[in-house]
């Protein structure tokens, strides 16, 4: 038996080895860490487990460029999986696309959220005369790497899907991060596109560079694609471990409950301070979210990207919500067709995984201009639409200072669209425009003939807030606005009606295959 353990023992180092210590070295000298460093510092301390570990490809790769197994972080079960580019470059061949549908699998199956720790090329080339066994075109299997996709979309929604890009990642190994509900890239490591530089250059004859092309700056930036944007692998770690302190393990709990120090009857007496009465003045509206939450502790999503709304994660007397926000220093808050796809992406998850919504409104409306419009705002704007509608999540919103024309739809004010409660301050302003955009819309021939312009339009628009704008004489004529509140109650509003809402009946939103989101 002794000498049975021994040799197994040395197998499994041997296997832990990936294709070693060489490339391994390699792998460092680019400032990256190895497969297995990586999953150290993502997971507790000595908790993982690994599956797999002595599956290898036909002529011997350990583990065949993958690395899948199980762990916990702060204690909670999750499934994990990192790609080793020491073997293979950490592409994907039969062995390694079936280890990789099989840890989805068991996430799945055991109702806990899944990390990707992704640093491969994609799909593996091999010249059709070494092809042999590995070759996943003649290989008869409905479960690899190829098909991954179908995997990830039977998890959305029902588990927590993670993706790191640690590495220059191509084709599926794109598209399989693209289907999860968030991704980590790393400043001057992570790479994403579907077409590399030199194949761009041979076909099109662009040249591009690879951070140019796909680097972490331009998906957090530019494309939209990248969640959270990190200088090293390190804080991607704990970013990530960050995030899933907030969310549940699976659509069928509540997210974890953090005791809670910050008193849930505290005054936010600054936000008075923060936020103009002037409806043209701009505002950091991220300071009124640190204002409200619990120890002013945000985790924002997609801060780089379509400025013009924000939104992320908190705690309200140590319960996760989420947060959408018009920001008034962004394009005066206006909602866009960049801003509408991140928004409605970020509402369907909520709802996926019993996560509330706190919606902070104070927008003039969609933004007007023929690039907008050629971009698709009916459609892209169509989905905040859609998913304010299916969203069955407790749902509260509170208007800071001004909503005009269908952003009160697009920002779930109006009644029809499941909202809860909703909430407005004295310095909030309703109706289809602005004040003076409607006097001079309604007035323009009396404007024309007035001998003091300025004056009788300084009045008529007093006037007109009066009648149809001011927070405080709607809220005498329609039932939807549930009451006007000092801004220093923002925080205990919210928390007492969240907590009102926390056995809300939520009635499935399905009686047929599936919707047609306007995607």
């Amino acid at each position: 038996m002794k000498s049975l353990i021994d040799r197994l023992k040395k197998v499994k180092e041997e296997a832990k080895s990936g294709g070693g210590i060489e490339k391994l070295k390699k792998i460092k000298e680019k400032g990256k860490l190895t497969p297995r460093e990586r999953i150290d510092l993502l997971l507790d301390e000595g908790s993982f487990q690994e599956i797999n570990l002595l599956v290898k490809y036909n002529v011997g790769a350990p583990g065949d460029g993958i690395i899948i197994g199980h762990g916990t972080i702060d204690g909670r079960k999750i499934c994990v999986f990192a790609h080793d580019a020491s073997v293979f470059g950490g592409s994907q061949g039969y062995m390694h696309g079936k280890k990789l549908y099989k840890i989805y699998e068991i996430a799945l199956k055991s109702g806990i959220p899944i990390i990707g720790l992704n640093d491969s090329p994609g799909a593996r080339v091999i010249r059709p005369d070494l092809a042999g066994s590995d070759d996943p075109y003649k290989v008869s299997d409905e479960k690899h790497a190829g098909v991954v996709f179908y995997i990830n979309t039977k998890c959305s929604g029902t588990i927590p899907q993670i993706s790191a890009i640690l590495g220059n990642c191509t084709g599926g190994s794109v598209y399989s991060p693209a289907l999860t509900d968030f991704i980590f890239m790393v400043d001057g490591i992570s790479r994403m596109f579907i077409t590399g530089p030199r194949v761009i250059e041979k076909v099109t004859g662009e040249k591009v560079d690879l951070e140019t092309l796909g680097g972490a700056k331009i998906h957090s930036q530019i494309t939209g694609i990248c969640d959270f944007r990190v200088n090293s692998e390190i804080e991607c770690f704990k970013e990530i471990r960050k995030l899933l302190s907030f969310l549940p393990s699976n659509y069928k709990e509540l997210p974890p409950v953090i005791k809670c120090k910050d008193s849930p009857v505290r005054e936010c007496i600054e936000i008075e301070n923060i936020i103009p009465e002037n409806p043209k003045t701009g505002y950091d509206v991220k300071k009124v979210i640190k204002s409200i939450v619990d120890n002013e502790e945000f985790l924002e999503i997609k801060k780089e990207f379509a400025q013009e709304v924000v939104i992320g994660f908190a705690r309200l007397n140590g319960k996760t919500v989420g947060i959408v926000a018009n920001q008034p220093i962004v394009k005066a808050g206006c909602m866009t067709v960049e801003s509408s796809f991140k928004q409605a992406r970020f509402i369907r998850f909520c709802d996926s995984f019993n996560i509330p919504l706190l919606l902070l409104v104070d927008t003039p409306g969609y933004l007007p201009g023929k690039q907008q419009e050629y971009e698709g705002i009916i459609r892209h704007g169509a989905k905040v639409l859609f998913a304010l509608s299916e969203a069955t999540v407790p749902k509260i919103a509170i208007l800071l200072r001004k909503v005009y024309g269908g952003a009160a739809l697009g920002m779930g004010i109006l009644p029809g669209f499941g909202t809860d409660f909703v909430f407005a301050l004295p310095t909030a302003e309703i109706g289809p425009m602005g004040a003076e955009q409607a006097v001079q819309l309604f007035y323009k021939d009396e404007l024309d003939k007035a001998e003091d312009k300025e004056k009788f339009l300084k009045e008529k628009i007093e006037e007109y807030r009066k009648e149809y704008a001011d927070s405080i004489a709607i809220a005498s004529k329609v039932s939807y606005i549930d009451d006007i509140i000092e801004p220093k109650d923002i925080r205990k509003y919210a928390i007492n009606h969240f907590e009102l809402l926390k056995n809300k009946l939520r009635e499935p939103f399905k009686n047929k295959w599936h919707d047609n989101m306007p995607l």
